[in-house]
């Protein structure tokens, strides 16, 4: 369905809040080049159809172990963005890019088994891993800021984050069926601030219990309000309920925003306390600058 554009130059495009869908966004790593490792091994159809059956199952093994190479690279460098996107992160429990570049290996050994010979397969076979390895790097190996902090509240706050993010997926799918651009538009703004109070969580187990609210009862309730106005506007286009929604999801992001920042304000504050702390005590021990 056609659809005017909306903006903040539109007669209707002016929305209530900051635009924060855009803050700290990065490109996606996982296109190009990873693209091109779902192109690259196509050409072996041809080849497998107009050879002898033997070397027609080589190289239609070697199609699908190169494809699923091209997999496991594109969902390991989507793992890793997720990972350099957050100050606290366990590793990937699956290393895909390591299995990737292991898997290209293979695929192309079995490539040159097919194509020229058992002597050849070994080389094809260390070029297609040390190649992919030079282009995709490895995978996290190590937590992130995971020093000093207790494993079991991190995962707690990691359940909680995803089911969080259940939520969120939900509603992005619910909205979409409204077929409203802009509604569309603010709820990824408000999506923005819930992520921000997401990184803060995470940042700092501590903070769940008087966040947990807001990521289970508040979402659902987001949730199920995104889902019933993109119901009703869906089959009525009802400007009143459209209008409703909008001033939820202003309150929602006003809220989530203020609780972040004053878990900021709770941070800076337990700084200024230690610092006054190891003043004092310096003071007592006759180390004052003064």
């Amino acid at each position: 369905m056609a659809q005017k554009f909306g903006g903040k130059f539109s007669p209707d495009g002016g929305t209530s809040g900051g635009d924060q869908t855009f803050r700290d966004a990065k490109r996606t790593r996982a296109g190009g080049r990873v693209n091109l490792l779902f192109i690259a091994p196509l050409p072996l159809i041809w080849k497998a159809f107009t050879s002898e059956p033997l070397v027609m199952v080589q190289y239609l093994v070697a199609l699908g172990v190169l494809l699923l190479a091209a997999w496991l690279t594109r969902e390991g460098i989507l793992a890793q963005e997720a990972y350099d996107g957050r100050k606290v992160a366990r590793r990937p429990a699956l290393p895909r890019k390591i299995l990737g570049a292991a898997l290209m290996g293979l695929g192309l050994g079995v490539t040159g088994i097919a194509g020229f010979g058992p002597l050849e397969a070994p080389v094809f076979a260390l070029l297609g891993l040390l190649l992919h390895l030079f282009a995709f790097g490895l995978d996290p190996l190590k937590d992130k800021g995971m020093e000093g902090v207790d494993t079991f509240q991190t995962d707690r706050v990691a359940r909680a984050v995803e089911e969080a993010e259940d939520h969120l997926a939900a509603m992005s799918d619910a909205i979409a069926r409204a077929g409203d651009r802009q509604a569309t538009r603010r709820l990824e703004q408000f999506q923005a601030a819930a992520r921000s109070l997401f990184r803060k969580v995470e940042e700092d187990p501590r903070d769940l219990t008087a966040a947990r609210k807001y990521l289970s009862v508040y979402l659902m309730g987001a949730r199920d309000a995104t889902v019933k106005f993109a119901d009703i506007y869906g089959r009525s286009r009802d400007d009143q309920a459209r209008a409703d929604y909008m001033a939820l999801l202003d309150d929602l992001e006003q809220n989530f925003a203020a609780r972040t920042e004053k878990f900021l304000l709770e941070d800076r504050s337990d700084l200024t306390v230690e610092i006054d702390v190891l003043r004092d005590r310096l003071k007592r021990e006759g180390l004052s600058p003064d």
